[in-house]
C-alpha cells in the first residue's frame, strides 16, 4: 500500500517552470505564450502534486487540464445545441472502448499540436515526452473496442448527434507480462492516480437493481458508468462492532461490477458478475437515454412515447448489451405505464444489432437459472417475447415450425436451459448488420438464414472502417519514411524486450488477440520450419535468403490454456532463435508484450508484412488489417473477413493469398473426420522439431495434439492449420522473392496505401447514420 503525501511545501523540484511565464488562466488560448500561461496556471491552481514541481508527470497532468478547458467548452456548447434543436440521436452501447492516448487525439483533433509543442518548449519540455506519460485507458481489449473508439471519432468528425456508453473498468482486462513461464496477468494501473480526461457527473446517477422478486400491482460522446453503493448502505453499527468487511459488503460488491473487463466466468459467481456488468451498462444507459428524451420536452408537455424512435436510435455493439431489449421493455411498461404492444413497437423500432462473430462459442448464451436468479422480471419479459415469436411463426410461417427449436429465443434443454442472446437480438431489432461483406453473406446464408426468410429487409452489411492517421510522409520519400518508422520500432523493441532487431530485415508482424482461429500457431510453426531450414543451410546459402524479423503480440485470456501455450511457444522459439549466432542475422522471433493502442502506433507504421491468417469464414471483419494496409504494409492472408475487400481494393497482385476458402471449409472438416487428410511433410517436420526439445523442455504435446487426430474434443485440427500450412509456406516464399526486388516492393506498398481509402470509419458511420439510424448531421454553429 502506497502512502501519498498531502503537501510538501519544502519539496525541491528537479525542473522548475520558467519564472518569466505568468500563471494566468487562458482556457481558450490559441497563442503558444498564452497556452504556456494556462498550463502553468493549472500546475499551480489545479494542484495534483507537491508545489513547485514541474517534472514530466506533473507537466502531463497540467497540459491535459489545459486542453480539457477547451474540450469542456465545446462539450457544453454541443449539449446545449442538441437540447435546443432536439435532433434524433444515436446511443452506442459497447462493453469495450480501446481509445489509446487521449492527449495525442485531443491536440490533433483541436488542431493545436504545434501551439502546444511550442508552449511546452517554453516551459522546458517536449510534447513527445509529455505524451509518453499517459497510460492507455484500460477500457477494452481487441478489435471490438478499437472499432467502437474509431466510430466515436467518426461520429464527431461527421457532426452526428451521437453518444457512446460503456463501463469504467478500474483494472481493465489485464496488463500482460512475459516471463520464462509464459504470460502472466497483473492488474492495469491506468487509474492508479487518476485520469485527467474524466469529468464526473455527480448529477447523473440511476438506481440499478438486481435479484428481488416480481410483484404485480393492479394499477399496472462517451459516458462511462461506475457502480457505487450509497452512504446509507454502509453499516456503521457492524463497523463499530469490528465487523469491517460485513459493514462494507454492499460497497465491495458494487465496486466489483466495474473492476475488471471480462471477469472469469468458470464459477457461478463469475457468471453472475459478468451478467451484472452487462445489465449495469444497459440499465444505467437506458435510464439516461429516457431522462434525456424527457428533458427535451417542456415541463407541461405530455410525453408522446410514440415519438421515442424518431428521437432515439440505440445500437448494440455485439451481444454483450442484449439486455437493453428486456430492460427498455421493463422501463416502458413498469415505470412509464405503457402496454406490451406499444412498448414492443417502440423497442423494436429503436434498437439495432451489430453481429461480430460466427463462432458458436462467441454467440452468448446465458443460463436461464442464472437469469431467473439475478433478473427475474427480465426473464418474464424474455419468456413473453419468445412465446409471441413462436405464435407468429405458427400463424405466418408454418413451414418453419420444424425449425422453431433452433430459432426461438429460449433453449429449454433439460440439461442446460439457456437464453440465446443473438436470437433475442435478431427477433427484437429492426436492423441486423455484419461487419464485412463475406461475414454478412455468411450470416444471411448460414447463421441467420431462416430469419432472413422471415424478415428479408432486416439484414445489412456495414464493412468496418478505421480512423486514418495523417500520412503526408507516405506520399514523399516513401522508402526513407518507412525506414525511419522501422528504426523507431527497433528502438522500442530493444527497450521493452532486450532483443536487438535489424531495420534492414523484413518486418513481419501479427498482432491481435491470441486465439486458435486467428492462427498465431500457423505463424510460429512457419517460423520454426524457417529456422530449421536456415540451420541446415550453408553460410553461403543463408546469405541468399531474405532476412526477416517476425513479431507477434496480443493477449491470451487468462483461462484460455491453448492460447497461453501459443504465447509461451513464441517466446521459447524466440529465446533459441535470437541467441543462435549462425542464424540470428537472418531470422529473429520477438513476442511484443502488453499490446495496446500505443504499442500499435509504434508497430503498424514500421510494418512491411502483416499476417491476417484466420481460418476462412471465421473472422467477422478485422480492422487491424485495414490499418496495416493504410500504412503501406502488404498483407499475407486468407480470404476471410475484410481481407476479401482489401484484396479487391489494393489489387490481387499486391496481396499474398493462401488457404482454403470459406465455402471449402465444411467439406474439408468432414473429410478430416473421415480420415482423408494427408499432412504435408513440412508440417510434420515443424511439429517434430518442437517435440525434439529444440526449444526447451516444456511439454507442447497438448497443443500439437490439437492439430492431430481426426475428431474429438481438442483434436482434429478444427481450424485447418495443417491443411493450410503448405500453401502458407508457398506464399511466404513469394514474399521473400518480392522483398528482394526493392523497387517492386515499394510500388506494392504505395498501392496498398492508395487502395485503402474505402476503409475509413467515416464512410462506415455515414452508412450507419443514413441506412440504420436515420440521423442527420447537427453541427454546432460557429460563434
Amino acid at each position: 500500500m502506497a502512502a501519498t503525501a498531502e503537501a510538501n511545501g519544502s519539496a525541491t523540484a528537479k525542473a522548475k517552470i520558467s519564472e518569466k511565464i505568468p500563471a494566468v488562466a487562458h482556457p481558450l488560448a490559441e497563442k503558444s505564450t498564452e497556452i504556456a500561461s494556462n498550463i502553468k496556471y493549472h500546475a499551480e491552481y489545479s494542484p495534483h502534486f507537491s508545489p513547485f514541481k514541474f517534472e514530466l508527470e506533473q507537466a502531463y497532468y497540467a497540459t491535459a487540464d489545459s486542453i480539457r478547458d477547451r474540450l469542456i467548452k465545446q462539450w457544453n456548447e454541443t449539449y446545449s445545441h442538441y437540447h435546443k434543436v432536439n435532433p434524433k440521436q444515436t446511443y452506442y452501447l459497447s462493453m469495450e472502448y480501446l481509445q489509446g492516448r487521449a492527449l495525442t487525439n485531443a491536440v490533433g483533433n483541436l488542431d493545436v499540436q504545434d501551439a502546444y509543442a511550442d508552449a511546452l518548449k517554453q516551459l522546458g519540455h517536449a510534447l513527445e515526452d509529455i505524451v509518453e506519460q499517459e497510460k492507455d485507458a484500460a477500457l477494452g481489449n481487441g478489435g471490438l473496442g478499437r472499432l467502437a473508439s474509431c466510430f466515436l471519432d467518426s461520429m464527431a468528425t461527421l457532426n452526428l448527434p451521437a453518444w457512446g456508453y460503456g463501463l469504467r473498468y478500474r483494472y481493465g482486462l489485464f496488463k500482460q507480462r512475459i516471463t520464462k513461464a509464459g504470460q502472466e496477468e497483473v492488474a492495469e494501473d491506468w487509474l492508479e492516480k487518476f485520469s485527467p480526461w474524466e469529468v464526473v457527473r455527480h448529477d447523473v446517477a440511476f438506481p440499478v437493481r438486481f435479484f428481488g422478486q416480481v410483484e404485480v400491482h393492479p394499477t399496472g460522446s462517451l459516458r462511462l458508468w461506475e457502480a457505487k453503493a450509497c452512504a446509507e448502505d454502509f453499516n456503521l453499527f457492524q463497523f463499530n462492532d469490528g465487523e469491517y468487511e460485513s459493514a462494507a459488503l454492499l460497497h465491495s460488491r458494487a465496486q466489483q461490477i466495474c473492476a475488471v473487463l471480462y471477469p472469469g466466468d468458470a464459477t457461478e459467481n463469475g457468471k453472475l458478475l459478468r451478467l451484472k456488468q452487462q445489465f449495469f451498462l444497459c440499465s444505467a444507459s437506458l435510464q439516461d437515454i429516457i431522462a434525456r428524451f424527457k428533458e427535451r420536452k417542456g415541463e407541461n408537455d405530455e410525453i408522446m412515447w410514440f415519438e421515442f424512435p424518431s428521437k432515439v436510435a440505440v445500437q448494440l455493439n455485439d451481444t454483450h448489451p442484449t439486455l437493453a431489449i428486456p430492460e427498455l421493455m421493463r422501463l416502458l411498461m413498469d415505470d412509464e405505464g405503457l402496454g406490451w404492444d406499444e412498448a414492443w413497437n417502440i423497442t423494436t423500432s429503436t434498437i439495432a444489432y451489430t453481429n461480430h462473430t460466427v463462432l458458436p462459442e462467441a454467440l452468448e448464451k446465458w443460463s436461464q437459472a442464472v437469469m431467473w436468479k439475478l433478473l427475474p422480471r427480465h426473464m418474464e419479459i424474455i419468456e413473453e417475447i419468445d412465446k409471441r415469436f413462436i405464435a407468429m411463426i405458427k400463424s405466418t410461417r408454418p413451414d418453419l415450425e420444424g425449425k422453431l427449436p433452433g430459432l426461438r429465443v429460449l433453449d429449454n434443454n433439460s440439461q442446460k436451459a439457456v437464453v440465446r442472446m443473438a436470437n433475442l437480438c435478431v427477433v427484437s431489432s429492426h436492423m441486423v448488420n455484419g461487419v464485412a461483406q463475406l461475414h454478412s453473406d455468411i450470416l444471411k446464408a448460414e447463421l441467420f438464414a431462416d430469419y432472413v426468410s422471415i424478415w428479408p429487409g432486416k439484414f445489412q452489411n456495414k464493412t468496418n472502417g478505421i480512423t486514418p492517421a495523417d500520412g503526408s510522409d507516405l506520399q514523399s520519400e516513401w522508402e526513407l519514411a518507412k525506414l525511419a518508422s522501422k528504426q523507431r520500432l527497433a528502438n522500442y523493441i530493444v527497450q521493452v524486450t532486450g532483443v536487438s532487431i535489424d531495420p534492414n530485415s523484413l518486418f513481419d508482424i501479427q498482432v491481435k488477440r491470441i486465439h486458435e482461429y486467428k492462427r498465431q500457431l500457423l505463424n510460429i510453426l512457419g517460423a520454426v520450419y524457417r529456422y530449421k531450414k536456415l540451420k541446415e543451410m550453408s553460410p553461403e546459402d543463408r546469405k541468399r535468403t531474405t532476412p526477416r524479423t517476425i513479431m507477434i503480440g496480443g493477449k491470451a485470456f487468462a483461462t484460455y490454456t491453448n492460447a497461453k501455450r501459443i504465447v509461451k511457444l513464441v517466446n521459447d522459439v524466440g529465446a533459441v532463435v535470437n541467441n543462435d549466432p549462425e542464424v540470428n542475422s537472418f531470422l529473429k522471433v520477438v513476442f511484443v508484450p502488453n499490446y495496446n493502442v500505443s504499442v500499435a502506433e509504434m508497430l503498424i507504421p514500421g510494418s512491411e508484412l502483416s499476417q491476417h491468417i484466420s481460418t476462412a469464414g471465421m473472422e467477422a471483419s478485422g480492422t487491424s488489417n485495414m490499418k496495416f494496409a493504410l500504412n503501406g504494409c502488404l498483407i499475407i492472408g486468407t480470404l476471410d473477413g475484410a481481407n476479401v475487400e482489401i484484396r479487391e481494393e489494393v489489387g490481387e497482385t499486391n496481396f499474398f493469398l493462401f488457404g482454403a476458402t470459406a465455402d471449402e471449409v465444411p467439406r474439408l472438416r468432414k473429410e478430416r473426420e473421415n480420415g482423408m487428410f494427408k499432412p504435408d511433410p513440412r508440417f510434420e517436420e515443424a511439429k517434430q522439431f518442437i517435440r525434439s526439445g529444440a526449444f526447451g523442455s516444456y511439454d507442447y504435446n497438448p497443443l500439437l495434439e490439437s492439430l492431430e487426430g481426426n475428431s474429438g474434443y481438442g483434436r482434429g485440427d478444427y481450424f485447418l492449420v495443417g491443411y493450410d500450412f503448405p500453401s502458407y509456406m508457398d506464399a511466404q516464399e513469394r514474399v521473400d522473392e518480392a522483398y528482394k526486388d526493392r523497387k517492386r516492393w515499394i510500388n506494392m506498398s504505395i498501392l496498398s496505401t492508395a487502395g485503402s481509402g474505402k476503409f475509413s470509419s467515416d464512410r462506415t458511420i455515414a452508412q450507419y447514420a443514413k441506412e440504420i439510424w436515420n440521423i442527420n448531421e447537427c453541427p454546432v454553429p460557429l460563434v
